[in-house]
Parts: structure tokens; C-alpha cells; sequence
């Protein structure tokens, strides 16, 4: 039997008494995969980024663990929400323009001492100031860099498009402008380096690809170090007591752990390795979060249809953003239907081995948007669901 085939065998046992669709966490890949974090991030704490996970109890077991320290959230709302619930450092990764969250913020101690907001923008500090409503609590503030990478005097840009603060002059400026305003405090920049955290680069069957992207993504790594430290110098003049420096992110943490620089690591999709983290040289994570849909018609040989599927995941449109057949090994797409809001046909012949009422196991693109579909996730321990526990739509939160 295969290490797949006795997962299947597992994750069948575990749930047989719970109908699909059903999504699973299998805790003993989790730990290990949190415990691959630890190690490649060589004794720099590990900020833990809630899109990717979206569940409290898998938030407060992973930071239970030594080696990780404070969250990366992504909306203000929700940064409120984990700040009331207890957790006390919430980094807001992205802008917001939440008035009303803005005001609750600046109207309560404890949420003012729990939450730093992102900031790239003086007119950012302007939106705030103006939704305070009396409220004055001093606001945390981190500033973001663009990490992007500019060729040919900027004509070619090689990353997201984030901050529009690239250079250490610029990044400087605005935190004067945050240090000369009362009711402000910055304590931390933070730079996110996706096109070289967050894209594979050894895409089975592309070779040419994968060698281009890891020539991209070492010329990227050396031009950021050097530009994030000259820009850490040029902020600590303005700060000297700037509390941290956040980078990086899963599939880069042992690049970004290095630089002198950088206080702390950003992670989260390598707890549960999603399918697109299987295309790095960089690390080996274990499948730790999955769902089953059931077989619910076997319309001829070679085929079944399972309910439901279409789970795609955010950013550029393309096969590699749709959930994998994972188990039983064998099973692909119909290429003339994909995968389907209501059902899904799947073919190979494997098929033929499957039921009405069996389940069928995949691997979704992107971590933490698993959640948006199931309100509970089922924890796995060996063979034998050990919890269920809420997601945040369990809880009764989108939060975006």
C-alpha cells in the first residue's frame, strides 16, 4: 500500500459515520508541517497570517507552539474580532478604509494595544483621523515596502502590485509624516515578497519555466535584501525603537530568516500545504488539510460524478487554481466541464472501484479559502476525528 493509499484508508476510517462534503485537518501533518516553519525560520518568531488558516482553535494550537508569535491578519473587522477573542498582537497586513472599525479601534484601550494597522499612504492616516469620533487611543501603525523587482529603469516589474513605497527615501518620508502626527505610532514595517514566497519553482513538466523563475527569484532575494536593510536603517532614524520587521512568507522563510534586517517571518499556508506549495525546491510540506465530496452517480465506465467541486481559488484564472482529485491516486477532470458548482464528473479508471455514497478526497489551490466553504473543519488524529471545530464562517464571519 502506498503512503496515499493508507491516508485514503485513514481519512475513510476516520469519517466513515460523517457524510460528505466534509473537510478534515489532519493534525499530525499540521504539527509537522508547523514544526518545518520552526526549523527553516533558524530562531526568528513566526507571524502566523489568519487567511490561511481561518479557524481559532487551529490559530490558538498553532500559537501554542514554541517558535511562533502574533498574527497577520487581513481585514480590520477581523483584526477586532481575534483582539476581542484574546489574541494580543494583530498585525493588519493590508489598508483598510473600515470607518467604523477605525473608530472602535481609537475608542478602546485594549483593541489599540492589540492591533496595528497597515499604512502606505498619508491620506490613509487622514481616513483614520477622520473616523475617530472622539475616540483617542493612540493607533499602531506598520508601513509597507513594495517588494517588487524593477528591471530596465522600472519598465519591467516582476511582483504584486502592493505599496506604491519602493525606495528607502520614500518609506522614510512617510514615517515622518506617521512620527509628526499626534495620535500615531509606528512600530514596524513589514514587506512581502509574493513572487518569490508565493510561486512554485519546479512546476512539474516545465522545466525551462522553473529554471527561469529560480533565476528571477535569486535576482529578486539579493536586489530586496539589500533595498529592505537600506530601508530599515532610513526608518530607524526617524524610529529607533521600531519593535519589528516583517517579511517573507512559506515558501521563502529560510531566505527571508537570513537577512540581519528582518525580525520576524510571515507564514501560514505551509500549515496546511495546499496544492500550489507543491512546486518549490525550497521545502517539502505534508497535504494537511482536505475535503471529500460524495460519488453520487457512476454515469458510465471510467466515470463517476461527485456533488459539488467548484472551489476555485483567487488570483489569474487557470487550472492550477481549481482543487486536485487526491484520493484514491487516478482520478482527473472531465476537460469539457472541469470542476462544477453542483456536481463534478471525474474520470480514469479507478473510477470503476468507486460507489454510490463513496467519498472522494482533494487538495485545494490556496490555504485558508477551504474555509469559506465548510463551517467546520473534522481534526484527525490516525484514524479517528478527535474534534470539530469551527471555521470562521462556522463562527458567522466572512470577513472579505
Amino acid at each position: 500500500m502506498t503512503a496515499r493509499a493508507a491516508d485514503r484508508a485513514r481519512y475513510d476510517r476516520a469519517t466513515a459515520q460523517l457524510d460528505a462534503p466534509v473537510a478534515i485537518v489532519d493534525l499530525d501533518a499540521f504539527d509537522a508541517n508547523a514544526d518545518d516553519l520552526v526549523r527553516r525560520a533558524g530562531g526568528k518568531p513566526i507571524r502566523v497570517a489568519s487567511k490561511s488558516v481561518r479557524c481559532r482553535a487551529l490559530l490558538e494550537r498553532v500559537l501554542a507552539r514554541e517558535g511562533f508569535a502574533g498574527i497577520m491578519s487581513f481585514t480590520l473587522a477581523e483584526s477586532l474580532w481575534l483582539a476581542r477573542s484574546g489574541f494580543d498582537d494583530v498585525l493588519l497586513a493590508y489598508p483598510s478604509a473600515d470607518r467604523a472599525g477605525y473608530a472602535e479601534l481609537a475608542a478602546d484601550p485594549k483593541l489599540a494595544a492589540a492591533v496595528t494597522v497597515m499604512v502606505d499612504d498619508p491620506a490613509q492616516l487622514d481616513l483614520i483621523d477622520a473616523a475617530r469620533v472622539g475616540g483617542g487611543e493612540v493607533v499602531r501603525v506598520c508601513l509597507e515596502l513594495d517588494t517588487a523587482l524593477k528591471l530596465l529603469g522600472g519598465r519591467v516589474r516582476i511582483g504584486a502590485r502592493r505599496s506604491p513605497l519602493h525606495s528607502p527615501a520614500q518609506v522614510a518620508e512617510v514615517a515622518r509624516a506617521v512620527a509628526r502626527r499626534p495620535g500615531f505610532q509606528l512600530v514596524g514595517i513589514m514587506a512581502y515578497e509574493g513572487h518569490v514566497a508565493g510561486v512554485g519553482d519546479a512546476v512539474a513538466g516545465r522545466p525551462l519555466r522553473s529554471r527561469a523563475v529560480r533565476l528571477m527569484q535569486a535576482a529578486a532575494r539579493r536586489e530586496l535584501a539589500e533595498r529592505r536593510a537600506a530601508v530599515v536603517r532610513a526608518v530607524r532614524e526617524v524610529v529607533p525603537d521600531l519593535e519589528f520587521v516583517n517579511g517573507g512568507g512559506t515558501g521563502s522563510v529560510q531566505h527571508t530568516a537570513a537577512e540581519d534586517a528582518v525580525t520576524e517571518i510571515a507564514a501560514g499556508s505551509g500549515l496546511y500545504v495546499p496544492r500550489l506549495f507543491d512546486n518549490y525546491t525550497s521545502f517539502r510540506g505534508r497535504p494537511a488539510a482536505l475535503f471529500a465530496l460524495p460519488v453520487v452517480r457512476r454515469p458510465g465506465v471510467g466515470v463517476v460524478t461527485v456533488l459539488g467541486g467548484g472551489y476555485p481559488a483567487s488570483g489569474a484564472p487557470g487550472a492550477d487554481r481549481l482543487p486536485v482529485p487526491y484520493l484514491p491516486e487516478g482520478l482527473r477532470y472531465d476537460p469539457q466541464e472541469g470542476a462544477g458548482e453542483v456536481q463534478t464528473p471525474l474520470l480514469g479508471p479507478v473510477a470503476d472501484d468507486l460507489l454510490i455514497g463513496d467519498k472522494v478526497w482533494f487538495r485545494h489551490a490556496k490555504a485558508g479559502e477551504l474555509c469559506e466553504r465548510f463551517d467546520t473543519l473534522r481534526l484527525v488524529e490516525g484514524d479517528a476525528v478527535t474534534a470539530t471545530v469551527p471555521t470562521y464562517r462556522g463562527e458567522g464571519h466572512t470577513f472579505l
